[in-house]
């Protein structure tokens, strides 16, 4: 019949937690922000306190277990 379509299977939900903590560039990596960067920054060094402010590529072991949490992060 040709007005009936097929259902598709059910939506996945995104893991809201992996959502706000990596980021997906338009060539597919996964990016990350460094840690230890909110608590006693007094002590640190400018240098230190500068280079938290750089994301990083995620690890490839990391890789699959984090875009089954975000099925449409890419």
């Amino acid at each position: 019949m040709p007005g009936k379509k097929r259902a598709a299977g059910p939506k996945l939900k995104t893991h809201k937690g992996a959502a706000r903590r990596f980021k997906f560039t338009g060539t597919g990596k996964i990016m990350r922000a460094k840690g230890m960067k909110s608590h006693l920054r007094r002590r640190k060094a400018p240098r230190v306190k500068r280079q938290f402010d750089r994301m990083l590529v995620v690890d490839k072991t990391n890789e699959r277990g984090i875009k089954q949490m975000m099925p449409y992060g890419e």
